[in-house]
């Protein structure tokens, strides 16, 4: 048990190594972590160990492992994968885990979607509980990844809308429809921000500067989408 006025909660340290620190041999940011530690030590928290893990994002050709990472004596476990607000993160910034966690959760709720048909229950509250319990799992944080899973995840997805939408007799907007939609209504609600540097309009005011991208995980990232999408609707 932890001292009174303490606090131990759990910690994912997400490390992203820049060429440029590691290639001079200085991994003073991969080590910040351990500033955060002291701070708990000098405000009478304390950091569990056990429960925090760290994740290496490094997408170089050559890559190298840093050195372990100790905090109050103990070794950090290395993860692959963490979730964060119920999205389960990668290393290689991937979302098949993701994904399948997502299909496996809506599969036991399309269950009771058949329950529900099978007492002959209204064709319109059939469609609420879809777009309440499954569509609403399926399309959660849908910006963030979405866009770049691959087109074998997205069949499996829409697998799961198709036998939603022969248990309620009636079409449903496919994921990809509602992806667009969700990044247009987003991207328009950051335009309202002047300030924002992701969007800058072009000198003819009639449409934003397109992001450079030199590699496709940036290219389906959710800025360069948005703006494609913002772009493509704007006229």
């Amino acid at each position: 048990m932890s001292p009174p006025g303490s606090c131990t909660t759990p910690l994912t340290v997400l490390e992203h190594d820049v060429r440029r620190v590691l290639l001079a041999g200085d991994e003073a940011a991969y080590r910040e972590v351990l500033k955060l530690a002291a701070w708990c030590s000098e405000n009478n928290l304390a950091l569990n160990t056990k429960k925090t893990k760290k994740i290496i994002v490094d997408f170089r050709k050559h890559s190298t492992d840093p050195a372990p990472l100790y905090i109050n004596g103990e070794c950090v476990e290395r993860a692959h994968t963490f979730r964060f607000l119920s999205v389960l993160i990668s290393a290689d910034i991937s979302w098949s885990e993701n994904i399948t966690a997502v299909i496996k959760k809506a599969q036991q709720r399309l269950h009771f979607l058949r329950v529900l048909r099978k007492y002959n229950l209204n064709s319109n509250l059939l469609l609420t509980f879809y777009r309440s319990s499954i569509e609403s799992l399926l399309t959660y944080c849908i910006t963030v990844w979405y866009g770049s899973c691959t087109v074998a995840d997205r069949e499996r997805l829409q697998r799961v809308v198709k036998a939603a939408q022969k248990i309620i007799g009636c079409p449903l907007h496919s994921l990809m429809d509602i992806y667009t939609s969700c990044c247009l209504s987003r991207a328009k609600t950051i335009t309202k921000d002047s300030s924002h540097p992701g969007f800058d309009l072009l000198p003819s005011g009639r449409r934003y500067r397109c992001i450079r991208t030199k590699t496709n995980r940036f290219k389906n990232s959710f800025f360069p989408k948005a703006i494609t999408t913002l772009n493509s609707n704007m006229h």
